[in-house]
């Protein structure tokens, strides 16, 4: 079983930048970012693998990064130049030995 916490999310204006995280009770060979806003189908935002190699959702390429320190089992995905479109409730969800776990979700709005 892995429990994962997430942290970083709130209300930020258009163009501001916001640092999510997700920390993992153990090490995870694939982390990913999921967003769900309200009456939306839930999508991918970001995965990073064990290997390093990084897949975005196409909106958020060049403004969003993923990344991770395997020392603390955290996953990060930091945020720029925010639009209201990124909206939503962000989880991160983690695959060890085959399995997928997620967090508990953390709002992200954006507003003016």
């Amino acid at each position: 079983q892995v429990q994962l916490v997430e942290s970083g999310g709130g209300l930020v204006q258009p163009g501001e930048s916001l640092r999510l995280s997700c920390a993992a009770s153990g090490f995870c060979a694939v982390m990913s970012w999921y967003r769900q806003a309200p009456g939306k189908e839930r999508e991918l935002v970001a995965t990073i693998s064990e290997s390093v190699f990084t897949n975005y959702l196409d909106s958020v390429k060049g403004r969003f990064t993923i990344s991770r320190d395997n020392a603390k089992n955290t996953v990060y995905l930091q945020m720029l130049d925010l639009k209201p479109e990124d909206t939503a409730v962000y989880s991160c969800r983690a695959t060890r030995l085959g399995r997928g776990y997620w967090g508990q979700g953390i709002q992200v709005t954006v507003s003016s």
